[in-house]
């Protein structure tokens, strides 16, 4: 598979919606877990990011102009043990249960389906990241458009070269419906040596008029450590 420039990606898209990052620093030494939100309605794009004792939170920018939380109030990113839990919806905590109660991320995802947002039905993406730098990614999507059936795919990476990471979104596009995210996930190149560095790049080649928030984690593969950046439009 092709390494593609992530930014590139980013800026030739004007709206792939949520997307996750996972991957592994230029010099091998740190794990990366990227995710960002975008949104074309005033409802969508009333949130920010806001940091937990174990990951992040949605949260209304606004709470007045808050009219409907159901998909867009959630926990993104979530620690179980040393496991790092990255998704767009609440099947964060459906994987966290999981996997403290012994059992696995694909389990977990085996018992939800895409979002009940008809006609886009929206695609749930997850990733887990693991103390070692390995990740499994996954995405439940409908049938090509039709609810009566839903996708499970899921991808385990074992070994991530440094240097790169691997991308996948929700949409292909904008559109109505909304074209769900097609393919394996994409293969990029992550060159930025620091979260900081990555989150201004990512920040930049986002879509001005849709872009929400960014999340951006770098963990230490020797010690645990991690540092945390967060970009919100509000």
């Amino acid at each position: 598979m092709e390494k593609l420039n992530l930014l590139d990606l980013l800026k030739g898209n004007p709206y792939p919606g949520r997307g996750i990052v996972l991957g592994k620093t230029p010099d091998g030494k740190s794990a990366v877990a990227v995710y960002f939100i975008m949104g074309r309605s005033e409802n969508s794009r009333n949130r920010v990011f806001v940091p937990t004792e174990d990951g992040i939170r949605t949260e209304a920018h606004d709470p007045a102009k808050m009219t409907d939380p159901s998909l867009i109030i959630y926990h993104p990113v979530r620690k179980a043990g040393r496991d790092l839990i990255v998704t767009n919806g609440d099947q964060t905590d459906t994987v966290r249960d999981y996997l403290l109660e012994g059992r696995t991320f694909a389990e977990a995802l085996k018992t939800r389906t895409f979002e009940p947002d008809g006609p886009n039905w929206t695609p749930r993406i997850s990733g887990l990241l693991s103390p070692d730098g390995s990740f499994q990614l996954s995405i439940l999507k409908s049938a090509e458009g039709d609810s009566a059936c839903c996708c499970r795919y899921f991808y385990d990476y074992d070994a991530p070269l440094p240097g790169e990471g691997r991308f996948i979104h929700t949409y292909m596009g904008d559109g109505n419906p909304l074209p769900s995210f097609a393919g394996d996930p994409e293969r990029v190149a992550l060159d930025a040596g620091t979260p900081e560095a990555l989150a201004d790049q990512v920040w930049e080649a986002l879509n001005p008029e849709n872009k929400v928030s960014l999340f951006v984690r770098f963990v230490d593969l020797a010690d645990g450590s991690h540092r945390d950046v967060i970009r919100n439009r509000y």
